[in-house]
């Protein structure tokens, strides 16, 4: 595990990245609550999901972990992710650290239960 040190270190240059692709904050109109702020949240999304916790586990360090989900879902939805892994295949090129002779594309897999549906089995051949 890195130290602290460099976990800051790492934590800063992910969000060098990111901050330029973050959709603005909408205005409050009447008032209410300020944002978090969006470094502190993305500082807990990456926490979240480097550590495999509950969004209700958040350590106190963090906003909220219903703060850090919302922001979550709301950066999805805006395309952030997409949009940053695109920003570092471009690094990747431009360093000549891209390697595209063999691709692997990840996905999950899930078993039919009972057979599959009835219309992908083969009838049986009567003797």
């Amino acid at each position: 595990m890195p130290s602290m040190r460099r976990e800051q270190e790492l934590l800063d240059r992910m969000w060098a990245r990111v901050r330029p692709l973050l959709p603005p904050q909408p205005p409050h109109p009447k008032g209410g609550r300020p944002f978090a702020d969006d470094k502190a949240c993305f500082a807990g999304i990456v926490y979240q999901l480097r550590n495999a916790i509950r969004w209700n586990a958040m350590p106190p360090c963090f906003p909220s972990g219903v703060t850090c989900w919302r922001r979550h879902r709301d950066w999805t939805a805006a395309g952030v992710w997409p949009a940053v892994w695109k920003a570092v295949l471009r690094e990747l090129e431009a360093a000549g650290a891209l390697d595209t002779r063999e691709l692997f594309l990840d996905a999950t897999f899930a078993e039919a239960r009972k057979g599959g549906p009835a219309s992908a089995r083969r009838n049986a051949v009567s003797a």
